[in-house]
């Protein structure tokens, strides 16, 4: 599990593609690499990856290739930066929400307004990832736990508005438009929206729910 309170932003030193998997390296800082063991789950821009080897200089992961598909790992490039999240232990706060990881696709960037204060993202959603996100609920974008400030389900769009502490901590300070965040839907409102649309499904509970307004 992960809060979604991105640690670090470090830099991708390797990747290496093979016949079904691609080989990536991310240079960790001493501090996030205190303790780390193999087989310790790491969030790399929010996807949940297992440590496969350490060297001197970098933490390695092996990326499958369904991780490639649905999230935005397939377009790294050495020198990027990426989030990076270590699990959560029992004694961290949670400042966030809680994230598993799985990212449940990606989200491109269709708009970026700014001001003096801020900065507004809008991004283009799958519908059937809409239905699931609501004006001030929680989103995890790139790993980063943010607070939905719209949702439009007419062009099917959602934005998050981000104060420079966030801009600078993560990778939303520089992304740009064309560009594509993973996003993970919050888990406790998927499994209260899929509930509800399967009862809605049984004409039995419908029957029931009619007869008794």
């Amino acid at each position: 599990m992960f809060t979604g309170i991105v640690q670090e932003l470090a830099e991708v030193v390797a990747i290496r593609r093979q016949q079904g998997i691609t080989q990536l390296d991310v240079a960790l800082s001493a501090e996030r690499r205190a303790g780390l063991i193999g087989g310790a789950s790491v969030a790399i821009n929010g996807t949940c990856l297992t440590v496969a080897r350490q060297t001197a200089e970098a933490v390695g992961f092996d990326v499958i290739a369904e991780t490639l598909d649905r999230t935005n790992l397939a377009q790294l490039q050495v020198g990027q930066k990426v989030n990076v999240e270590r699990s959560a232990t029992f004694a961290d706060e949670i400042g966030g929400h809680r994230v598993s990881g799985h990212v449940t696709g990606t989200a491109p960037i269709v708009a970026i307004m700014e001001d003096e204060a801020n900065r507004v993202m809008r991004f283009q959603v799958e519908p059937d990832c809409l239905r699931m996100l609501f004006h001030k609920g929680f989103v995890a974008l790139d790993g980063a736990s943010l607070t939905l400030s719209a949702v439009d389900r007419v062009h099917s769009a959602i934005e998050v508005s981000l104060i420079p502490e966030t801009l600078a901590r993560t990778t939303l300070g520089f992304r740009r438009v064309g560009e594509a965040v993973n996003l993970e839907v919050d888990a406790q409102t998927q499994a209260v929206v899929e509930t509800v649309e399967r009862l809605f499904q049984d004409p039995e509970w419908r029957r029931q729910v009619m007869s008794s307004g």
